[in-house]
């Protein structure tokens, strides 16, 4: 029998995890997380990609979006026979069977929406004595001969419209039907009957048999052209005088399509495919484009008139509403670049810093293993494989639980991403572990950087990396942070270029003060001062990795504050421009006045401050140019920054805004407007206040506060204008940038007293009046009057998916961003708290006390929180002001809201982003230094200071 005399031995990957369950576990929770949000980044960003897209394509005018062929009626050249069977409903849909299988990905139509017919592309005129003529002049109606009426619509009354007999040009009786709405507003009735000439001006009766409800009206089927649902009022523009008539259409039975072709209406073909956004995506928006245009006047236009005649025409307007969703996601790309690239940034220092700390405690045992003959190799190896044990089941399982938190996206960048996490974390470790026992060390060896000086090697490996980075931060500021045509990889990098800069900087130069200051702190009385001086400016948890990822965290945690802060500061300046303070009520028309009872009735309403009526009047014509274009000093007058013209040609007219002086200066404190200068509209002289239905001497002075475009062209005399409020000369006596009644940027504000026609057409209110009474209140006036909050237009600029992902992806890269300085100030503090147990344990054989214990762990810890603390506050000031000439906030904060004010919104330093993350890094740096003074008190100095151990 054969023995086996070789000692049987433990497999290293189940004894190493069983022996450091708690730091396997740490690191497997760290990747977890790391690679569940380095996986759910690029999902989340094809996930409000996606969802933009298609809510701009169903939230589109069906008019715009949907994809129209048409094409002229058959030619006169052919057989009627021929002419009548191409306007039958069975060749009509055949044609559109084949249309919608032509259409090329990623085009796919909403099949129970399409809709095709014959229909009249030029109204004809009606003259039913019965039908409403509003100013004499008949209605002109279209003619309709569509598929799908008995499915999208809803009979209300009589009945549906039919073909008892087959249609044909020669037919001069069908039947037809109209919407609701459109037998509302032309009294149309059924069994009434509309005559349609024919080119040889024969009649054709249409008896409208039936009144349709439709079944979604605003679907495309309906909204594709709105007279099918709606008639329209519109203006004759081939008339000298401006007159109005009725529009609408009528909708013929489906087969009724040949009776049209003899008109003289112009009779087209069409085929109506609305478009199904459902299973496009975020990145098929270049194919899209791409089609569209193919389709338009390409290759794909041939496919179409190969299917629907030679003579086929393709029309849609989804083309530019692509393009503009490809517009507003170029513009927000940069700024979700920047917050990608610095999280991502943090995240792998982090890690690094993560294998650092695994390889510091685990330095004695490699050691131990290469002094006996392990290769690097073998132990490489063992490491690697320790480590994937533990690492890649945790970026799997990250990749999965990104995948279930964002259902929508390409899976392969999460995949990318998470294994890249992976990766970094399996390599890293076995490679610095590897590099650190290339050479034997000694055993017990100072770690501090009194004795580890940086090699020649390494300075100038630093020196070359901070050339570089200083040259790019430079070319950067030259050339700008403006870049067309995509996402700028060097001004998304420009965070980890500040953050790289100041951290090899700071590190090289922080111990110069720290021991400098030993020097006197040396001389005064204990040891704690000196003692905690002195390590902190020789301790190696100061170094430029923990420094950097603290650095990086705070500035992409203060950068994506201030975006988030630009944001929100945005959205309520343009509420204030739209509503002009908290509340406003106007008249319906712009000379409709508010009655005195009204105004006290809200004035007098729980959460109602302040109440200003102003009397606006807009498009008052200006006196010309004064020579020289001088203008009033405004000196004093008023602050903030000149948003108009600026130029006195421009200021051809302008809003007459007459305010009361005192509650108006009041509403513009309370609302954060540019101080208002009330003393300098006092009505005294000239411009006291008139009588009630005096008449008011042309020649008077009444003084003025104007914008700086009026206040150039009026000059510093008296002007005289004319206005429904009284003819009257003003002059102006201060200007300000922006006042809170008017938008327009060209305006001249007067005291109301002084003026003829006093009674105020706007009252601006603020504070918080309940909208529910507030609207009671203005509705029991007994009249008609517009209600704007500020809270509500506030609302409306969150109104694409786009927007409000891209602000929380900003979101959570300030949770991030903040969560990992945590950590990396932990992980930091971590690696040298053996060393600092120790030296405690040390120390209280020689009578340190237990208070003065945690004192020097503070102190200690101090200097280095602080470092990190100014780092973070310099790098987020210097990012912000690298990156703010170029970047807009506009699309993030106020794209796709009609009305919404355009110009650019400019990034700026916000406090709190900067200052809240600084504080909390020294928060914690005080209490990690607190608990383990306090850990390393409850245990004995025996156990500490165990014979034989190295530390």
């Amino acid at each position: 029998m054969r023995h086996n005399d070789r000692a049987a031995s433990a497999p290293w990957i189940r004894t190493r995890l069983r022996t450091a369950p708690g730091a396997a576990t740490a690191l497997a929770v760290l990747v977890l997380v790391t690679a569940f949000l380095a996986a759910a980044f690029p999902r989340a960003v094809d996930a409000y990609e996606t969802k933009g897209l298609r809510h701009d394509i169903l939230t589109a005018d069906a008019g715009r979006s949907t994809l129209e062929v048409t094409r002229p009626q058959p030619g006169l050249e052919l057989p009627q026979a021929q002419r009548d069977a191409e306007a039958r409903s069975p060749e009509l849909a055949r044609i559109g069977s084949g249309l919608l299988k032509a259409l090329p990905a990623p085009l796919r139509a909403d099949t129970p929406s399409v809709a095709y017919g014959v229909r009249t592309s030029k109204p004809a005129v009606a003259n039913e004595p019965w039908l409403p003529r509003p100013e004499a002049v008949p209605p002109q109606l279209s003619y309709v001969a569509q598929s799908g009426l008995k499915e999208h619509a809803t009979l209300a009354s009589g009945a549906w419209p039919t073909t008892p007999r087959e249609v044909t040009s020669d037919s001069r009786e069908v039947q037809g039907a109209v919407t609701e709405e459109t037998a509302a507003e032309l009294k149309v009735k059924v069994g009434a009957t509309i005559t349609l000439l024919t080119a040889a001006q024969e009649p054709i009766t249409v008896t409208i048999t039936g009144i349709v409800a439709p079944r979604d009206p605003r679907g495309s089927y309906w909204s594709a052209d709105p007279l099918l649902r709606t008639p329209s009022l519109v203006l004759d523009t081939t008339s000298p005088f401006p007159v109005h008539y009725w529009t609408g259409t009528v909708l013929l039975a489906e087969d009724s399509g040949p009776a049209l072709l003899s008109t003289a209406a112009a009779p087209v073909l069409f085929w109506r495919i609305p478009p199904d956004p459902a299973g496009l995506t975020g990145p098929d928006d270049a194919r899209l484009t791409s089609v569209i245009a193919s389709l338009e006047s390409g290759p794909g236009l041939l496919k179409v008139r190969e299917i629907a005649g030679d003579t086929a025409v393709f029309a849609t307007g989804l083309g530019h509403i692509v393009e503009a969703n490809a517009r507003m996601r170029d513009a927000i790309s940069p700024v979700i670049a920047v917050a990608a690239l610095g999280i991502g940034s943090v995240a792998a220092v982090v890690l690094l810093m993560t294998g650092a700390l695994l390889a510091g405690r685990r330095k004695a045992e490699l050691a131990l293993m290469r002094s006996r003959g392990g290769s690097l190799r073998g132990i490489g190896g063992r490491l690697l494989a320790e480590t994937a044990v533990t690492v890649l089941p945790a970026s799997a399982l990250g990749l999965l639980l990104a995948v279930l938190a964002v259902g929508e996206g390409r899976w392969w960048p999460g995949a990318l991403a998470a294994a890249g996490v992976g990766l970094l974390v399996c390599v890293a470790l076995p490679v610095r572990t590897t590099l650190q026992h290339i050479r034997p060390t000694l055993h017990g060896a100072r770690e501090d950087m009194v004795s580890a000086r940086p090699t020649r090697r390494r300075t100038v490996a630093e020196l070359t990396l901070l050339v570089l980075a200083v040259g790019a931060v430079t070319a950067l500021r030259r050339r700008g942070t403006s870049a067309e045509g995509g996402t700028d990889l060097l001004v998304s990098a420009a965070p980890v270029l500040v953050a790289l800069i100041a951290a090899l900087v700071l590190v090289r130069l922080y111990p110069l003060p720290l021991r400098l200051a030993t020097r006197p702190v040396a001389r005064l009385r204990g040891a704690i001062g000196f003692l905690s001086l002195a390590r902190a400016g020789r301790s190696s948890a100061g170094g430029a990795l923990p420094l950097l990822a603290l650095l990086l965290a705070l500035a992409t945690a203060a950068f994506g504050g201030s975006v988030i802060a630009g944001i929100g500061d945005a959205r309520d300046d343009a509420a204030l421009a739209s509503v002009g303070a908290d509340a406003r009520i106007s008249g319906a028309s712009e000379r409709a006045t508010l009655p005195d009872e009204l105004v006290r009735t809200v004035r007098d309403l729980e959460g109602v401050r302040g109440a200003a009526p102003v009397r606006v009047e807009y498009s008052v014509n200006m006196p010309e140019a004064v020579a020289g274009d001088g203008g009033a000093d405004g000196g004093g007058a008023g602050t903030g920054t000149h948003t108009g013209s600026g130029s006195a040609d421009d200021a051809k007219a302008a809003a007459l805004v007459g305010v009361d002086p005192a509650s108006y200066a009041e509403l513009a404190r309370a609302t954060g407007l540019p101080a208002f200068p009330a003393a300098r509209l006092k009505a005294t002289g000239s411009s006291a206040p008139l009588p009630e239905g005096a008449k008011a001497d042309p020649d008077r002075v009444l003084p003025a506060i104007a914008s700086p475009a009026v206040a150039a062209r009026l000059g510093s005399e008296p002007r005289a204008i004319e206005t429904l409020s009284g003819d009257f000369r003003v002059q102006v006596v201060g200007t300000v940038s922006r006042v809170a009644s008017v938008s327009p940027t060209d305006f001249l504000v007067v005291n109301s007293a002084a003026l003829e026609q006093k009674a105020p057409t706007t009252l601006l209110l603020t504070g918080a009046p309940d909208p529910g009474k507030l609207r009671a209140a203005v509705e029991g006036s007994g009249k008609e009057y517009a209600v704007q909050l500020r809270s509500e237009e506030r609302a409306r600029y969150v109104n694409t998916p786009m927007q409000a992902g891209a602000e929380r992806i900003y979101l959570a890269a300030v949770a991030a961003g903040a969560g990992y300085a945590l950590l990396a100030v932990l992980l930091s503090l971590l690696q040298t708290a053996p060393e600092r147990k120790t030296l405690l344990a040390r120390l209280r054989t020689m009578g340190l006390t237990t208070g003065q214990g945690r004192k020097l762990l503070a102190f200690e810890a101090t200097p280095q929180a602080l470092l990190a603390a100014g780092g973070g506050l310099f790098t987020g000031w210097a990012t912000i002001a690298l990156l703010s000439p170029g970047i807009d906030l506009v699309p993030l904060a106020l794209a796709g809201v009609a009305g919404s004010d355009t110009s650019p919104v400019l990034l700026r330093t916000d406090l709190w982003s900067l200052a809240l993350p600084a504080a909390g890094v020294v928060a914690l740096a005080a209490a990690v230094a607190g608990v383990q003074a306090w850990w390393a008190s409850r245990r004995g100095s025996i156990t500490e200071l165990r014979a034989g151990d190295s530390r």
